[in-house]
């Protein structure tokens, strides 16, 4: 184990804020997904409502991860499979310290997936009570009913075990004196290897406000397309 002096590190800006901002507001409505789905009743109302805050983030996020700062970019945390390998034999260099790890990675796709096909099962599902997702009218009854299965009794799950293993990763990092939590916090890490800041200016957080805006528009539409629902 390699012990650096604090002088020879590198402070640098990682996460931008609208990365962080991202991450703490998604953490905020899959909590509040979980526990309106649970409670259901006339708690779903919000149940929809946080679902529609989700649609938002994940649009936000797909943009924003081909047009944010470095380090939020897809590009800079998509690896070769060689590359993967390599850091579970512990042979990782030290940029993958930086952004996502080579694991981190593929957490990172995998919850974006699983949310994505939760939220899309979510604007198809029916509870043949008193919710309907906007877009069922628009698809056959096999396919809500293969939706609703879906989004209640498989996605939900998956989304629960990626929730757990990403707690568990982030436990496992902070035993290793390597804190997760505050980098996504501050935005900055110390670093022993010298690499570019991502941008987080006032020009580059006044465009990520506008990338929300127009992907709540866009959600907001999806909404108006049918039954009060999700």
């Amino acid at each position: 184990m390699h012990v650096y002096n604090n002088k020879n590190l590198n402070k640098v800006r990682v996460w931008d804020l609208p990365t962080r901002v991202f991450h703490w507001a998604l953490l905020l409505c899959i909590t509040g997904l979980a526990i309106t789905g649970s409670v259901g009743g006339s708690a779903m109302i919000w149940h929809f409502r946080f679902g529609y805050f989700v649609l938002t983030l994940l649009l936000f996020r797909i943009i924003w991860g081909l047009a944010g700062g470095r380090w939020s970019r897809f590009g800079a945390f998509i690896y070769a499979p060689q590359s993967l390998i390599k850091y579970l034999k512990g042979q990782g260099k030290l940029e993958h310290g930086v952004g996502h790890s080579p694991v981190g990675a593929l957490s990172v796709f995998a919850l974006l997936g699983v949310l994505l096909a939760q939220v899309g099962t979510g604007l198809l599902s029916d509870d043949e009570i008193s919710f309907a997702g906007p877009l069922t009218r628009f698809v056959s009854n096999a396919t809500v009913s293969l939706a609703t299965n879906y989004h209640t009794a498989i996605g939900k799950w998956l989304l629960l075990g990626l929730v757990v293993l990403h707690i568990a990763a982030i436990l496992f990092y902070l035993y290793r004196k390597h804190n997760l939590v505050l980098a996504m916090l501050h935005g900055d890490k110390n670093l022993v290897v010298a690499v570019p800041p991502s941008r987080d200016d006032a020009l580059s957080r006044m465009a990520a406000l506008l990338i929300l805006w127009a992907c709540a528009a866009l959600a907001y539409w999806v909404f108006s397309l049918g039954a009060q629902a999700f």
